[in-house]
């Protein structure tokens, strides 16, 4: 029994070294078990002549317990220097006996020695110096055949690199010793390299997302630099938001707003719970509210007026499948032989108003969805369609897309409100504004912003996900940058048209996500385990994001100023009301 037990035993005193040394210790050629841990270190031995910036990082990032260490023990240049001068002797020395006996050149001793010059004239001029490096891992399991796969996962990733390692056998200890915080190198298993091979062992490397233009998006979370980026800048200008409720996608979208519109976008939005409409007031933006009962309407037969290099039938072809996609969506489906009826009837109905491939329809009126059916109940087969039709043009529903369009969408922030639409009639209504809005857009080329809030309301339908799709595809032509924000990527991704949107999106932010999803966004995006577990702790506002093949951590923030404008949070929202009408009470007394 040792001293400091019998002082345990007899005084009863414990010290910080007894409460966490562990209860046991078992040290065996290729493992060292702790408790109820087992460990395993091994060690690289060799690398190949080319590495890749990050190579450690998938190490690093994987959902394993490990301890990894580098260790870099400077070399004196000098020694360095000499050892090179009669390396490059020797290697010279070979190149000329070769010469002399008139053997053919050797690659491999000319590539060996214009290294050796080069890193000498980088030594000399003190841009590089030389150090011993060391990596050894150190990995953690609860039995062996654990400790093996993962020792296996990693091995197989390391030689995919052509990186070789080795079990630091019968030199457990001093391994397990090496990988504590102590910074004590007792294996001294090392390979000579320069500065710029070790600096690429560096795991914890992050874009620098910074350009000479465009808007703040928010703060690097890695290296606290600004992320500054214009969207037109990339190959097509379309985002993607995805986030759980409450994780500040409303939020960031509307500082985006504020900013783009500073650089001379116009932006127009598609809002389903009316939380840009305080956004729209204060800028001067034009707010409609879409509903039964509302004074704004949208007829879905307006016409855009063809430009100048359109061909008008084309114009007319494409606006008639829209409404057949429209259609399909209100009635819940057409068979074959209703397709093509309602694809004759809508023909015909234009075809009224003197609306056809052949005239000039540009000051023509737009038939309204009652002539539709009007032409239905005349046609062969129609009556069925026709009936189904009511209640858009004579029910309930009639006050909704039966009227003539009253809407001006000339200011530079517009705001469609669908709140007060009931459920059903959600998709519908998205689906008519969109198009309201694709035709005002083909229109006239402006650099602008369609910002389409709860995308996955209108993706369930597939004409509406396929009318989706066809903006994002042709937005750039029109100088249109699409953003689709949604909480529910499933739905999204259960599309046939999700993930040719996300494909054909340049630009993407992953704000926190939640467990029952977040596979499917990491299947969705290719992240890394570090990532997959960034997104699920992330507070509000913070996350990933994209631009073309870089991305970064992020965290969105705001000014003052702007946080009154943008911000979503009841109390914020209730304060803000509270002080407005404090004032309005002072000016009345003033008064």
């Amino acid at each position: 029994m040792t001293n400091n037990t019998e002082t345990i035993l007899t005084e009863g005193t414990v010290s910080i070294k007894d409460i966490i040394a562990p209860s046991a210790l078992e040290v065996n050629a290729n493992f060292i078990k702790i408790g109820g841990k087992i460990a395993r270190t091994f060690f690289v031995i060799s690398y190949p002549k080319f590495l890749t910036t990050n190579w450690l990082s998938p190490i690093i990032n994987l959902d394993k317990i490990l301890d990894v260490s580098l260790f870099f023990h400077p070399v004196d240049t000098a020694i360095v220097l000499k050892n090179l001068r009669k390396k490059a002797a020797q290697v010279e020395s070979q190149l000329m006996a070769r010469e002399e006996k008139g053997q053919t050149r050797d690659p491999v001793l000319e590539a060996a020695i214009a290294n050796i010059e080069e890193l000498r004239d980088r030594l000399s001029q003190a841009t590089e110096k030389l150090f011993k490096f060391g990596l050894y891992f150190t990995l953690w399991g609860e039995s062996l055949e654990e400790l093996e796969k993962t020792e296996n996962e990693i091995r197989t990733m390391l030689e995919g690199r052509l990186i070789m390692t080795k079990t630091a056998t019968y030199q457990q200890e001093e391994g397990f010793n090496s990988a504590l915080p102590t910074n004590d190198d007792q294996l001294q298993i090392t390979m000579p390299m320069n500065t710029d091979t070790i600096s690429s062992a560096f795991p914890f490397v992050s874009f620098d997302l910074t350009s000479n233009k465009g808007i703040l998006y928010g703060i690097n979370r890695h290296n606290n630099s600004l992320i500054i980026f214009d969207r037109f800048s990339l190959p097509n200008y379309n985002s993607l938001i995805f986030a759980t409720s409450g994780a500040g996608k409303s939020y960031t979208t509307k500082l985006e707003v504020l900013r783009a519109m500073m650089l001379g976008s116009d932006v127009m939005i598609l809002d389903p719970e009316n939380e840009y409409e305080y956004l729209s007031q204060t800028v001067g933006g034009s707010f409609f509210r879409i509903s039964l009962t509302s004074k704004h309407h949208i007829n879905p037969f307006d016409l855009p007026r063809p430009r100048s290099d359109e061909n008008p039938a084309d114009v007319l072809r494409s606006n008639i499948i829209n409404l057949v996609g429209l259609l399909r969506i209100m009635l819940g489906g057409l068979s074959p032989e209703e397709d093509g009826l309602i694809d004759r009837a809508i023909t015909e109905t234009y075809a009224a108003r003197n609306i056809t491939v052949e005239s000039d329809f540009s000051n023509a009126e737009p038939p309204l969805m009652s002539d539709l059916q009007t032409v239905l109940e005349s046609l062969e087969g129609g009556k069925n369609l026709a009936t189904r039709l009511e209640k858009y043009t004579r029910g309930s529903y009639a006050g909704f897309l039966n009227q003539p369009s009253n809407v001006d969408i000339g200011n530079r922030l517009v705001v469609f409100s669908i709140r007060d639409m009931e459920d059903e009639l959600r998709p519908i209504a998205m689906y008519i504004i969109l198009h309201f809005i694709w035709n005002e857009i083909r229109r006239e080329i402006k650099k602008r912003i369609l910002i389409v809030d709860e995308a996955w309301v209108l993706m369930k339908h597939e004409d509406g996900a396929s009318f989706l799709f066809g903006i994002a595809k042709r937005g750039r032509k029109y100088y249109l940058g699409l953003t689709i924000i949604t909480q529910d990527v499933a739905d999204l991704m259960n599309s046939p048209y999700g993930k040719p949107i996300v494909t054909n999106s340049s630009m993407q932010l992953l704000l926190k996500q939640s467990p029952a999803t977040i596979e499917t966004v990491v299947k969705t995006f290719n992240l890394t385990d570090e990532e997959k577990f960034l997104l699920l702790e992330s507070n509000v506002g913070e996350g990933i994001f994209f631009a073309g093949l870089k991305h970064a951590a992020i965290k969105v923030i705001a000014s003052y100023a702007e946080d009154q404008i943008i911000t979503s949070d009841p109390s914020q929202l209730l304060a803000i009301q509270k002080a407005k009408e404090q004032l309005v009470q002072a000016e009345e007394k003033v008064i």
